[in-house]
């Protein structure tokens, strides 16, 4: 009898974000890849409609009580969805900022060598919970768990001078009125109104360190904390890099961090760090690398715990096999980057007993290089081939080849996008008009007519991190590829620059910032756009402000209104009073050429490149930041909805307006569509034609083609990287022998469907 094909996802009128009115049906217990333009809507249809419908159905099963500690979740703006399973995303989000999160933790392989360890380890432990720095019976006294010691200065946190009604606290979150500084002058415990030097060491002391009841302040009962306990547990246990822009900088003024003397950094207490099996330690375990942990423990005959040692060996050969055995167990996992964080989310399901589920991938190929793209496609159909449905959102060829099923969805981005252009095979999509059927096989050709440098940077006898005491001159003047398999030392090698003036690094991270920022008021052109407003209609240039006289009066400028839930966070709505249109309506009324403020922050950028056509102090850095890739965000959209590719690309156009003289970018690919990542490699060739000397960390085989000159590290990642490979020019590396990139480029230039050059003569 034959296998019933399941019924696929039917999706009907999906209206979230751009999405058009969608109708598909998305085949399942397929690897599906979803493919168009960056911006064109494939998140808002596999993210925001499909998964975001699941988990909101998965979590109205639960009981009342249970429902009401979780977020609401709102149902996407969709007709219908039919045959849902139960979706699990692996994003590209952090993996949290406590820095008692380590790799280890995340993917349960501490908790099988702990078990280990407790079982056969000598000297013997009591039990499991001896051998985890998150558990009183087995975290190290000095650091609690930690790693590392962390010494304040009471001066950045306290000003004697004052009392508790005149502003004592002086760290922030804790100023005269605010929550914390309300349960120090609500307890009882001190007289809020004397100078804290006046006051005794008793006294002193419970105001640092003490305990005490709940304080009922308000509608809350709040326990009774310390403040340096306090600021210890909500700052100095977090990644710093997480804190908020004033908190991190209050942080690195007042407290001093150190490896800690009692336990070295293993974190451990003395029976944890003394536990040996063949005379290694667990914390010695922790330091290996991956792969190196993942061939020790193959080699252990141990027929006692065999089942254990079979499944702790069996995770760990999967974190090798997805590209991360160059990582260590105790690496923290806020320092890991979104593709990293990805693949560790990843490694979790791969031994799953469940099956019949639905896996959300976004982009799982950011920061891996052709070599390790192959093993993620492996591991991809290894989820399919289980039973499961695979959804990927990805740019990737290579992945887009191995898809069973393709739904591609344009043409354009934003409000050009929206609608699905192709489903079927990769063959058919092949044949389609489309942006990505068209650029699907086409090839950068490998650049033979290189530039020649007019000087270089010279980094002399790097040993930071992985770095085996390299010296290289890297050429200015000219496109530079860094290159190498992840963890193979690329981005060490460009943190040890030397320090120039004319320098800037245009990465990925979380720009500074608040809630309140977005493209228009990041750039500086909303200041423009406001005069141009306020010249029209004749009032002042404050009126067009949403963080001024304009606003809202309910969500303050805002455009939602934030719920506090205490412990579980708060959570955003859109505002009644201006449906999420920031001013109030006396604003909305004053327009330019038929439009309000409110209407242009709703604009795409490329929309609003063509509304201010004639601009001269606004056209010039819209017309940047369309060239960079990013026309379909909208002018008003929060930063803190940007990728971290959009963030990259936002601050690229920021800079082309000044006169740097030499870019380093890291990864600037990442998010890019084939047809936007040839956009980019022309935009770069232009900023190095015009002057300047660019500097790429990069995976992309179609940069790596035009660029003038390759510095290929290697051979592979961790200890077995932190070499220079080769370097020089692309046709020169493409047929290096020891260099995975060289092999992966010349492959890639090697199908008669390409546009190439022959380098092999």
């Amino acid at each position: 009898m034959a296998a019933k094909t399941a019924p696929a996802i039917e999706v009907r009128g999906a209206r979230q974000n751009n999405l058009r009115g969608v109708d598909v049906d998305v085949p399942k217990h397929e690897l599906v890849v979803f493919t168009g333009v960056s911006g064109s809507g494939k998140s808002s249809l596999v993210f925001d409609t499909i998964a975001a419908e699941s988990q909101r159905l998965i979590n109205e099963t639960y009981n009342a009580f249970l429902q009401s500690l979780m977020p609401a979740l709102p149902r996407p703006d969709v007709d219908s969805l039919s045959n849902l399973s139960a979706a699990i995303v692996v994003d590209q989000e952090p993996m949290g900022a406590n820095l008692r999160s380590t790799v280890g933790t995340a993917t349960d392989t501490w908790t099988m060598l702990r078990i280990l360890f407790a079982r056969i380890g000598q000297p013997a432990v009591a039990g499991p919970s001896e051998l985890s720095f998150n558990d009183p019976a087995g975290m190290c006294p000095t650091c609690e768990g930690v790693g590392r010691v962390s010494t304040i200065d009471l001066d950045h946190v306290l000003d004697r001078s004052r009392s508790l009604n005149d502003g004592a606290l002086v760290f922030p979150n804790f100023a005269v009125d605010s929550l914390f500084w309300k349960v120090y002058a609500e307890s009882g415990f001190f007289d809020n109104d004397k100078p804290v030097s006046t006051w005794s060491k008793q006294d002193l002391e419970q105001l640092l360190r003490g305990e005490g009841p709940k304080v009922k302040t308000g509608s809350y009962n709040l326990a009774y904390e310390g403040v340096l306990d306090k600021i210890q547990r909500l700052y100095l246990d977090k990644d710093i890099e997480s804190l908020k822009p004033h908190v991190r900088r209050a942080v690195e003024a007042a407290a001093t961090f150190s490896v800690c003397p009692s336990c070295d950094g293993s974190r451990l207490g003395p029976a944890g760090r003394e536990c040996a099996i063949d005379g290694t330690t667990i914390a010695e375990c922790a330091t290996m690398q991956i792969d190196q942990l993942a061939a020790r423990v193959a080699s252990l005959d141990l027929p006692a715990v065999a089942p254990l040692v079979g499944s702790l060996s069996s995770m760990l050969d999967n974190l090798v096999e997805i590209g991360l055995g160059y990582l260590s167990l105790d690496r923290q996992a806020g320092t890991l980057s979104g593709g990293e964080a990805q693949r560790v989310k990843m490694v979790r399901h791969l031994d799953s007993a469940l099956v019949d589920l639905t896996y959300v991938f976004d982009e799982p190929t950011t920061g891996l290089h052709a070599h390790d793209t192959a093993r993620m496609i492996g591991l991809l159909e290894r989820l399919r081939d289980k039973g499961n449905t695979v959804l990927v959102v990805e740019h990737d060829p290579d992945v887009i080849a191995a898809a069973d099923h393709v739904i591609d969805i344009g043409p354009g981005a934003g409000s050009d996008g929206g609608t699905v252009c192709f489903e079927g095979t990769v063959a058919q999509l092949k044949k389609s008009k489309t942006p990505t059927g068209r650029h699907l096989e086409t090839r950068q050709a490998i650049k033979t007519d290189v530039r020649t440098a007019n000087g270089a940077i010279s980094i002399t006898g790097a040993s930071k991190n992985n770095l085996d005491d390299v010296s290289v001159d890297i050429p200015l003047g000219v496109l530079v590829a860094v290159t190498g398999v992840a963890g193979s030392g690329k981005s060490t090698l460009i943190d040890t620059l030397p320090p120039r003036d004319d320098v800037v690094f245009v990465d990925q991270s979380p720009i500074k910032g608040s809630q309140r920022s977005t493209p228009a008021t990041y750039t500086g052109v909303f200041d423009d756009i406001r005069a141009l407003f306020a010249r029209a209609n004749g009032v002042k240039p404050g009126m067009f402000s949403f963080n001024s006289d304009g606003a809202c009066p309910t969500c303050n400028g805002l455009g939602v209104v934030y719920t506090d839930l205490a412990h579980l966070g708060s959570i955003a709505s859109p505002c009644d009073t201006c449906n999420g249109r920031r001013y109030h309506d006396d604003v909305l009324e004053l327009t330019l050429n038929d439009a309000s403020i409110a209407d242009v922050l709703q604009m795409s950028i490329a929309d609003a490149a063509r509304f201010f056509a004639n601009e001269d102090k606004i056209r010039p850095m819209l017309d940047s930041l369309v060239d960079v890739g990013i026309g379909y965000v909208a002018l008003g959209q929060a930063l803190s909805t940007l990728s971290g590719g959009e963030r990259q690309r936002l601050r690229l156009a920021i800079e082309l307006a000044g006169d740097t003289a030499i870019y380093v970018l890291d990864e600037p690919t990442s998010g890019l569509h084939l047809a936007d990542t040839a956009h980019l490699i022309d935009l770069l060739d232009r900023i190095v034609d015009d002057g300047a000397s660019v500097i790429v960390i990069e995976h992309d085989l179609d940069v790596i083609a035009r660029a003038d000159h390759i510095i290929d590290l290697g051979p592979g990642a961790g200890h077995d990287g932190g070499t220079v490979v080769h370097q020089g020019p692309p046709a020169d590396i493409a047929t290096a022998p020891n260099s995975l990139t060289g092999q992966h480029l010349l492959a890639a230039h090697a199908s008669p469907s390409t546009d190439k050059i022959d380098i092999r003569g």
